[in-house]
């Protein structure tokens, strides 16, 4: 089979040349152009399970693996230019490795109208879809949901179906680049998936605004057909809770809130005439104090911060794991530290490395440092796979597994694989492992970040 991509160079492409069937302008609020993503080293182009279902569906349909990996580095490399989204099309300029450029498209079906009707009627039946969507999330129930409806939003085996004017009769490696560079949008932002099946942000918001406001009034709007799209429902008592929320941005603004505190509020001493009771150390209830109007100060901040809504809710500490926090984020006196060590049953060396671990990554990182397990057939493939596509071929170091650990037989680093699917990289001081780096969905990359070159 050929390199693939041996037909003419493009030049020229501006982004706003073709609309939604490839012949025209695109309507109003039915285009958008995402200016060029910088360089991608060491980062996977998809977080969200989303944007993974994406390069599953390119990953499954294409016929050249090398195609696929030389995309994934031209992606990586920053070679894909700005890229324009429109219905049923992506399209963007991708320069080659001798500078050529090409330009390439992937075009998506669109939904029917009748789609979008079974999905609109679906959304506003259920607030937290709608609430999903605002906070650019797209929950699985959202899709299982449109898919029992009938309506299919992510797409499958062949359903990305290339165009390059490198003439390849498969995916290339510049329609992959573009796909791999999509993913790092979708991301972002899900929306983008909604507008190339059809809808754009705006389009698509006002038309659940619609059938939210008649659902509150105790009718539905018509649908194409003339009949009611969604059941009409009265209730003389009043709007139920979750569709006041779903129908927020249609209701008048909250107040602003209160400003952020300069900084923390002073610690209340404790230094009186009265002596402590035993087993009770003033100094330390100081540092508790200090530390949790620290943290209260922290906490009010990030709840002010944009985006914060976006946020999942933070799970609650253990003693054990307070302990670790405590000695990395108030680094207390060195005798509080051996209380710290000792009340949740470590030796300091042991503290010391689940400190490291915390500034690297917190709870996360804690429990790769100690936890040890055997992934199961499914996150081993995928561990596998990872590892397999992380280096070209022959640049691989040699590694060694045991259950979710890779060590490097030629030098003291080693690979721990995280149960979010994240690689952690260690490194071996004074016969002890310990964390060297914050966690990389790309495992070469966690590798380089040990410090200890790979090979």
């Amino acid at each position: 089979m050929s390199d693939g991509h041996d037909g003419d160079r493009y030049d020229g492409y501006d982004g706003g040349e073709y609309g939604r069937d490839g012949r025209g302008d695109a309507a109003p609020g039915q285009e958008r152009t995402f200016a060029a993503l910088p360089p991608a080293h060491g980062h996977g182009f998809a977080r969200s399970w989303w944007g993974q279902a994406w390069l599953k569906a390119l990953e499954d349909t294409a016929l050249d693996g090398r195609q696929l990996k030389k995309g994934r580095r031209f992606a990586r490399e920053g070679r894909v230019g700005a890229v324009s989204v429109r219905p049923g099309r992506i399209t963007a300029v991708v320069r080659d490795g001798d500078s050529s450029t090409y330009r390439s498209d992937v075009l998506l079906q669109e939904l029917s109208e009748a789609d979008w009707e079974r999905f609109l009627g679906m959304t506003v039946e259920r607030a937290g879809h709608i609430a999903a969507l605002l906070d650019r999330e797209m929950p699985p129930h959202l899709v299982e949901d449109a898919a029992a409806a009938g309506v299919e939003l992510l797409p499958g085996i062949g359903d990305l179906d290339p165009e390059c004017t490198c003439e390849a009769w498969d995916h290339c490696p510049h329609t992959a680049a573009l796909c791999y560079q999509v993913a790092r949008l979708l991301d972002q932002d899900p929306f983008v998936l909604l507008l190339m099946r059809g809808r754009g942000e705006r389009r698509l918001l006002d038309e659940l605004q619609v059938r939210i406001a008649a659902r509150a009034e105790g009718h539905a709007p018509a649908g194409p057909d003339g009949s009611e799209a969604v059941a009409a429902r009265a209730d003389d008592r009043g709007i139920r809770a979750d569709e006041a929320f779903a129908a927020r941005d249609i209701l008048p603004p909250l107040p602003e809130p209160p400003p952020l505190p300069a900084e923390p509020g002073p610690a209340p001493s404790l230094e009186t005439e009265t002596e402590p009771q035993a087993g009770v150390d003033p100094a330390a209830l100081e540092m508790l104090a200090t530390d949790g109007a620290e943290r209260a100060h922290r906490m009010l901040a990030e709840a002010l911060s944009p985006g914060h809504e976006k946020q999942s809710a933070s799970t609650a500490l253990t003693p054990r794991q307070d302990a670790v926090r405590l000695a990395a984020e108030a680094r207390p006196e060195p005798w509080v530290t051996k209380r710290l060590a000792a009340g949740s049953g470590r030796r300091g060396a042991e503290l010391d490395a689940a400190v490291r671990a915390w500034r690297y990554g917190g709870v996360a990182a804690l429990t790769v440092l100690e936890e040890e397990w055997t992934p199961d057939p499914e996150h081993l493939a995928r561990a596998r796979a990872r590892l397999a596509e992380a280096w070209e071929e022959g640049e691989r170091p040699r590694l060694r597994a045991a259950g979710n650990r890779w060590t490097a037989v030629d030098s003291g680093v080693q690979l721990r694989y995280g149960r979010d699917g994240r690689w952690w990289p260690y490194r071996k001081e004074s016969g002890r492992w310990v964390p060297a780096g914050p966690a990389d969905d790309d495992p070469a990359a966690a590798l380089g970040a040990s410090g200890v070159p790979e090979d």
